[in-house]
């Protein structure tokens, strides 16, 4: 197909595609003729991933960049995938804090996890945000809110082992591949939302 056809059936306008080719997120067509490239449903496929990534996800051009170098790597993983992924949707957290209390925070951490149970190393991004986290929270003495990491990480531990019981039934390597990226990405996007709408239904409970 041209590069009309493939923006009338993806949406994404012809300049935004040339863009996403130069700034290397969408693999080029194939060159028919010196004026002429032609695309395939591959491309199609790209073109939904990174608009999921991009509009959905909020992720910078840079890191989706980096996710789907990932996805066309011939030694890639699920595993590394996975890595990758959390990578790039987690904000790098601006220290804070002496040394005394990052080490406070990190044996927090590291208790907590286990005792959820969790086989994770440190340099997890996850891990390092929640460090922060914990450090904030002591210095605004919301020792409320402290409380409450428990309750999330037994969600979360929950949600984790869904999401990789959903990946199990895919048979394909690219398809467990695009989950795990779907999955990390759309998914704290989904949590997020999904968040809200039950705050909001709590929080009038609460007053009713």
């Amino acid at each position: 197909m041209r590069i009309g056809e493939l923006a009338r059936r993806t949406g994404v306008p012809v300049p935004t595609i040339k863009y996403y080719s130069r700034e290397g997120l969408l693999p080029p067509g194939e060159r028919t003729s010196p004026n002429q490239v032609a695309y395939d449903d591959s491309h199609v496929r790209r073109l939904k991933l990174i608009r999921a990534m991009l509009e959905v996800g909020g992720l910078s051009v840079a890191a989706a960049r980096d996710v789907l170098a990932e996805v066309d790597s011939p030694t890639r993983s699920v595993h590394g995938m996975l890595g990758v992924a959390q990578s790039a949707v987690t904000r790098a957290a601006v220290e804070r804090g002496t040394d005394e209390d990052r080490e406070r925070a990190e044996a927090e951490v590291r208790e907590l996890v286990t005792r959820h149970g969790w086989t994770a190393k440190p340099q997890n991004p996850g891990w390092q945000s929640l460090v922060q986290i914990v450090l904030t929270y002591r210095d605004l003495d919301r020792g409320d809110l402290l409380t409450l990491l428990d309750k999330y990480a037994s969600a979360a531990g929950e949600l984790a082992l869904a999401e990789l019981g959903a990946l199990a039934d895919v048979p394909s390597a690219d398809g467990k591949v695009e989950g795990v990226v779907l999955g990390t990405v759309l998914g704290d996007a989904a949590m997020s939302a999904l968040r809200r709408i039950a705050q909001e239904d709590a929080s009038g409970r609460a007053r009713g």
